[in-house]
């Protein structure tokens, strides 16, 4: 499995406010950018958070990039994955629409009456971990499903556990011409940090794109 990360931050390195709400870093050069890497992809993730607080759809937004898949014998949009230990996923998300395969992975302390709520024909549960997600089997268990491409749009707490783990091979990063500021402000990478053993990057290239600049990593190891 081939993991991406991919998020836009602002130059002071914030996702969003500290009220958590969507704001827009990047412009249409990236926005055209995310969609292409979501069409390359099997699957793309987000944790619970980011459903809760943007009720994204993380479906495709070009015809021709639809289309393209259809043509290579691949599902129109990649499939969903929302990492949500308690399954707290709202049953009208728009992330459990029909428009692709969703999986949530969830713990064993995810309540059965929600789990039951959440249930439909093209929604998979993935059961990891007592307390919370653990990813390595998690994400074996997509692999096992045939997800081998994986483009993870956040949050912050996730990429954090992710990193932890080892489990991003790629960083992708638009970096906007916006200052948010804050300390409760989420960024990058938030849990609880590294204090030994940071994750080493190596760049892999620069591009100026509307009014920022991507800058992508590689993880060393």
């Amino acid at each position: 499995m081939h993991i991406v990360v991919n998020a836009a931050m602002s130059a002071d390195g914030k996702l969003s406010s500290r009220r958590r709400e969507q704001i827009r870093i990047s412009g249409p050069e990236d926005f055209a950018r995310v969609d292409r890497l979501r069409a390359e992809s099997d699957a793309v993730v987000v944790g619970v958070g980011t459903v809760l607080a943007d009720d994204p759809h993380l479906t495709l937004d070009d015809p021709a990039l639809i289309e393209r898949r259809r043509e290579a014998g691949r599902p129109p949009h990649p499939a969903r994955v929302v990492v949500d230990s308690s399954a707290r996923t709202p049953p009208d998300a728009r992330i459990l629409d029909e428009a692709a395969t969703t999986y949530l992975l969830v713990t064993e302390r995810a309540d059965l009456e929600r789990r039951a709520a959440l249930a439909a024909d093209h929604v998979e549960f993935v059961t990891a971990g007592e307390e919370r997600v653990d990813l390595l089997p998690a994400f074996v268990a997509l692999a096992d499903a045939g997800i081998e491409t994986v483009m993870v749009e956040g949050g912050g707490e996730l990429i954090f556990s992710l990193l932890e783990c080892g489990l991003v091979d790629e960083l992708s990063v638009f970096v906007g011409p916006t200052l948010i500021g804050g300390r409760d402000a989420p960024t990058l990478a938030d849990g609880d940090g590294f204090v030994t053993d940071f994750p080493d990057l190596e760049l892999a290239g620069v591009e100026r794109l509307d009014e920022g600049v991507l800058l992508r990593w590689t993880l060393e190891g």
